[in-house]
């Protein structure tokens, strides 16, 4: 008969796999920086910053974070702008904007010490299931489970499920494995070597197998199925849109002429960061006739369109773009917060003191080569 997806350990096989996974970290899990160390403000620091960010990415991220913010007070007295400054270039940044609010939080509300337990984490901003696993297992010692994409691939080969794991369902009953599973004794340990059996053996293309020291109690291994799980659903096309954005020119375009740069809103995509400011092409409108829309729906001031400085191709999470960036001269009217947080002129010596995201920078470098 063959053995039930749902209960695939019994009691002794359960230990067993803790023993040899724990065995198997001790032997070969890499040295982090985040690793060495049991504050859990860094251990925190560290786990939004791997939020769908690779660990080669975040290492220099985290370096300069902590020696800018050493600790939760740093941080919450920081301004904004400081915040998102050194987070530039790492992405998804509601994350740094969710860090620093929490940072305020815990200051006012639990004297500066990052609370222990899993539900009081959940209340800070930014903190949902994972995180708050993690914190309270790595940090504090707290037997709960985490589960990201690569404990998601590990337990549905473990158990050979064969339904959609993007389903709520579904998702619902891997949350019931990994809170089985985790151990009373070195639960931070276990959640950690689950994540790094994913990331280094139990590979989305190519597992290794007969590295695993889960092998033994893999279903899907011992059925043939391991290289068909997870089950999800077939990707949709990735949308692409054309975006215009406009170096917009208080008066002559020179070295140390000023130009407008907005800020996008708090709540909306990027929020926070500042930007060259523009938007999406619509159909039946060229370029240009963008441009003039858009500075007029969210900053309520007249341009008239210049020469093209560059192009840009870049790949978000669900769409790509194609940027097109113009010198722009202002025409007539004083900038409005119609669909921006703010608004400065400022010149090019002036740039490295505002956050921008990776668009931006790149228009940056084309607007610094055409003056060098």
């Amino acid at each position: 008969m063959e053995k039930d997806s749902r209960n695939f350990l019994n009691a002794e096989q359960q230990e067993q796999s803790v023993k040899l996974l724990l065995y198997w970290w001790d032997q070969n899990r890499i040295d982090l920086p985040w690793r060495r160390t049991s504050d859990p403000y860094a251990i925190w620091v560290a786990e939004i910053m791997l939020q769908q960010t690779q660990v080669a990415t975040v290492i220099p991220y985290y370096d300069r974070w902590m020696a800018r913010f050493p600790t939760i007070g740093e941080l919450a007295k920081s301004s904004l702008d400081e915040v998102l400054k050194f987070w530039q270039g790492l992405g998804y940044y509601s994350r740094a904007r969710n860090l620093h609010a929490a940072a305020k939080q815990i200051m006012d509300v639990y004297n500066g010490r990052i609370p222990r337990e899993h539900a009081q984490l959940m209340k800070l901003p930014g903190i949902g299931r994972y995180t708050a696993g993690a914190i309270a297992s790595i940090a504090f010692a707290q037997p709960v489970p985490v589960l990201d994409g690569n404990i998601i691939r590990v337990l549905s080969r473990l158990a050979d499920i064969p339904d959609d794991v993007t389903r709520a369902e579904t998702r619902k009953e891997l949350w019931q494995m990994a809170t089985e599973l985790v151990p009373v004794e070195r639960p931070g340990d276990y959640n950690q070597a689950l994540m790094e059996l994913g990331q280094r053996v139990c590979l989305p293309i190519s597992p290794q197998c007969t590295t695993c020291p889960l092998e033994p109690f893999c279903l899907s291994r011992e059925r043939g199925t391991h290289f068909e799980r997870p089950v999800r659903p077939p990707r949709k096309r990735t949308p692409h849109f054309d975006v215009v954005a406009g170096i917009i020119w208080r008066s002559q375009i020179t070295e140390d002429g000023q130009f407008l740069i907005s800020r996008r809103p708090l709540d909306g995509m990027l929020g926070g960061l500042w930007e060259f400011p523009g938007g999406k092409v619509n159909e039946l409108e060229t370029r240009e006739q963008a441009l003039k829309r858009e500075i007029i729906e969210e900053l309520g001031i007249d341009i008239e369109v210049g020469r093209y400085l560059c192009m840009i191709k870049h790949a978000y999470t669900h769409f790509r773009i194609t940027l097109h960036a113009y010198h722009a001269q202002h025409v007539a009217g004083e900038p409005q917060h119609l669909g921006v947080a703010d608004h400065a002129w400022i010149t090019l010596d002036d740039l490295d003191r505002f956050p921008f995201a990776v668009t931006d920078l790149r228009i940056i470098e084309a607007l610094k080569q055409e003056f060098s």
